[in-house]
């Protein structure tokens, strides 16, 4: 690349010297020198830029290793010559690494969460009341202050009576006290069941019986859907509960057979008589993780104390001066594998986390009452985690402020944006120095300002995120994202991007806790052979691989084995491929490929996440009918963008299903997916023919999408059957 670039600079500037020999005066000769070395002092540092960016983009992030089992194409870290098995000395479990972090930073700040000065509803304009929140500042405890509040929690859950060989669950939203529980139980080896807190009453069910939980920890509201469901709960005999903002009273009393207390009155019980710890050892099971999977009742996933240490030891490596000056903003479901190895990476680099949710985030959250700064505003975190549905819609957002201010500010924030995309993307001609600094100070500082201004890094995952959006990110919020590939069964270790990488669309190399290789799926095309690069099933083996699913030992040997050195691999059904510089990309997946009626196969997540970039599009499921030689869609439309379109086009209509129902918006949705499909280069046979616009959001509530609000495409399917079978008719 070096050579290319030198030559595409050196040949103008000779043929320019050369038209001047008629003029080889001594004079002339001294003022062309001087505008000569005038040139070549300004192209030097464009030339280094170009050379360094080369490098950059040749650096060798992951290297080819033997790594045993079937034959496949391994790799793993080659920065790392050993897996990564622990963060320090010592902390191998989490109950070992909690103690020593808490120990080490005990003077610092460690869980924050926000004062609530008042709460009121208001009337909407169609009489749907909603709750508005002043909230005040963060409140904060110290590292060693936590320390003392789980171990407290810990003796008295001896003290209720729970016994330790039985299992407790966290039924919550993402709260201080949810992570002190969490880390209170380990301090007497009790292995936590977490539980979303919008999993349905089946699921919740299934859940608690199947892990037989003896003491269930839950927000205050959920003791309603409790009760709704006690008679089916056959082993709970204590439940403790989370007192709310509005009533720190407490309860405690009898609700059906069981013995209901606040959390705070545990805790106290504990401190009044102290039991000694019941330290685990690194195989024990920290936790049965019940995953929202798209498909049927969950699985529930054991996590050893080993992986999840692991997990966050590898994390801790990847991302540069990560420490005690760092804040997170805490909000995804701690239920989540994602958020909760999020949250052990934080703990293992001593660092602030405080808590917020999606309602309260921004100074425009819905929950905010006007005149209430939002959690990023008052936390101004530099560290957070976001799922790839987020991050699209502060993009899609921000993009509205600028189209709706128009005029000079679009025109310099699109300006400033593509010299920065340039910049940022190599090009010697992009916005550098003095230009840069002016476009982050006069143009994006705004923008920034939506998550608090002072962003230093974002982890990503969940989903796959779109090349656009993490470009937006990147430039707008100017930081760079960390892209994680990883499964509850991998405790959410596997691959994740590097700082430095400028690339997108990939996952980065292997995490060095593990070892990734691809296995060839001939019935799909993807081979380990095949060039440029191997394609196959991601395969991820290592200590972060976990113990399998609870209670089905069938599940579990059919995607967990052990090699002939003793290595346990997860067979993880997603396809990859590995870039030269060692770099995984996933392009598919084994459950989402169908076969057309004509032979040729569509991968519906592909299809979808392309379609997904239409402005018109806030959700979408692709659907193909193996029996028919095209596909289908069903489409929940961006309520205000399909709205505005209507006004402009003088579509008259009495409410929103209405309009979905119009032939002219269905029209015109569609042809913006045929435009995106184009533009992403999808064959004819994967645009939907047919697409229904649906009134309704998708939410995790709905049991339409999980909690990183992926699609659940067999109760999608199963909810819309009728309307999937019109358009094939």
């Amino acid at each position: 690349m070096e050579d290319s670039a030198g030559s595409s600079f050196e040949s103008p500037m000779a043929d320019n010297l050369g038209t001047t020999d008629h003029m080889s005066t001594e004079k002339g000769n001294g003022i062309y020198g001087i505008v000569g070395a005038a040139i070549l002092a300004l192209l030097i540092p464009v030339l280094l830029s170009v050379i360094l960016v080369g490098k950059k983009k040749r650096k060798q992030r992951g290297a080819p290793v033997e790594a045993g089992g079937e034959a496949g194409y391994a790799i793993r870290n080659a920065r790392i010559p050993e897996l990564v098995e622990v963060p320090w000395k010592g902390a191998t479990t989490m109950a070992a690494l909690f103690e020593q972090s808490c120990k080490s930073h005990s003077l610092q700040r460690f869980l924050g969460k926000r004062k609530l000065i008042s709460s009121e509803y208001v009337t909407a304009s169609d009489g749907r009341k909603f709750e508005k929140l002043h909230l005040g500042d963060y409140e904060w405890q110290t590292y060693g202050e936590v320390f003392d509040c789980a171990c407290n929690f810990a003796s008295g859950l001896v003290n209720l009576g729970h016994n330790v060989d039985s299992h407790a669950a966290i039924f919550a939203e993402t709260r201080a006290e949810w992570l002190i529980a969490f880390q209170g139980c380990f301090r007497q080896s009790v292995t936590i069941v977490t539980i979303y807190a919008s999993l349905g009453e089946d699921a919740l069910i299934h859940s608690l019986n199947e892990t037989q939980v003896t003491t269930l920890i839950c927000d205050s509201k959920q003791l309603k859907k409790l009760s709704a469901v006690s008679s089916s709960l056959k082993t709970i005999k204590n439940v403790i509960y989370f007192e709310d903002y509005e009533n720190d009273s407490g309860f405690s009393g009898s609700l059906s057979n069981w013995t209901v207390s606040s959390f705070s009155e545990v805790e106290k019980l504990g401190k009044s008589s102290p039991a000694l710890p019941s330290l685990p050892s690194k195989n024990s099971i920290a936790v049965i993780m019940y995953t929202s999977g798209s498909t049927g009742l969950p699985k529930g996933v054991m996590i050893t104390h080993g992986n999840i240490v692991a997990t966050a030891a590898a994390v801790k490596t990847v991302i540069p001066n990560m420490g005690r000056s760092d804040v997170y903003l805490a909000y995804l479901p701690l239920a989540h594998v994602f958020e909760l190895a999020a949250e052990s990476v934080m703990l293992c680099a001593g660092c602030a986390i405080g808590y917020g949710s999606t309602l309260t985030m921004t100074d425009n959250s819905s929950k905010i009452k006007k005149g209430t700064k939002g959690d990023v505003s008052v936390l101004k975190p530099t560290l957070m985690a976001a799922v790839p549905a987020i991050l699209d819609r502060v993009r899609d957002g921000v993009v509205k402020k600028v189209e709706e201010k128009g005029g000079l500010t679009k025109s310099l924030f699109y300006f400033s944006f593509k010299r920065q995309l340039a910049a940022v993307e190599g090009s010697w001609f992009g916005a550098l120095g003095l230009e840069r600094m002016l476009c982050n100070t006069i143009v994006f500082k705004r923008v920034r300002a939506v998550l608090g201004g002072q962003i230093q890094f974002m982890f990503c995952g969940g989903a796959p995120l779109s090349g656009d959006s993490q470009r937006f990110i990147n430039i707008c919020m100017g930081a760079p994202i960390g892209q994680g590939y990883g499964l509850t069964e991998t405790c959410a270790g596997a691959a994740f991007s590097e700082w430095d990488d400028p690339s997108v669309g990939r996952v980065g190399p292997p995490l060095p806790c593990c070892y990734i290789k691809l296995v060839s799926w001939e019935d799909g095309g993807y081979l380990t052979s095949d060039k440029p690069m191997p394609r196959g099933e991601v395969v991820v083996g290592g200590f972060s691989v976990t113990a399998g699913y609870f209670n089905n030992p069938e599940k579990t040997n059919e995607v967990y084995k052990v090699d002939e050195k003793g290595m346990r691999w997860f067979y993880t059904g997603d396809i990859g491929q590995f870039h030269p510089d060692g770099c995984l990309e996933i392009i598919d997946r084994k459950k989402d490929i169908v076969k057309l009626q004509h032979g040729v196969y569509i991968s519906l997540g592909k299809v979808e996440a392309a379609l997904q970039t239409s402005n018109y599009v806030d959700n979408i499921m692709v659907y193909a009918n193996p029996f028919h030689s095209y596909c289908v869609a069903l489409v929940v439309p961006a309520h205000k963008t399909l709205e505005q379109w209507a006004q402009g086009a003088g579509i008259k209509y009495q409410d929103f299903s209405e309009l979905c129902d119009k032939a002219e918006a269905v029209n015109e949705v569609q042809q913006s997916l045929s435009k995106v499909a184009k533009a992403a280069k999808l064959d004819k046979f994967e645009i939907p023919s047919k697409i229904k616009l649906l009134l309704e959001p998708w939410t995790p509530e709905s049991g339409l999408v999980t909690a990183a609000l992926k699609i659940k495409r067999e109760q999608i399917k199963a909810k819309f059957k009728d309307d999937l079978e019109k358009l094939y008719h």
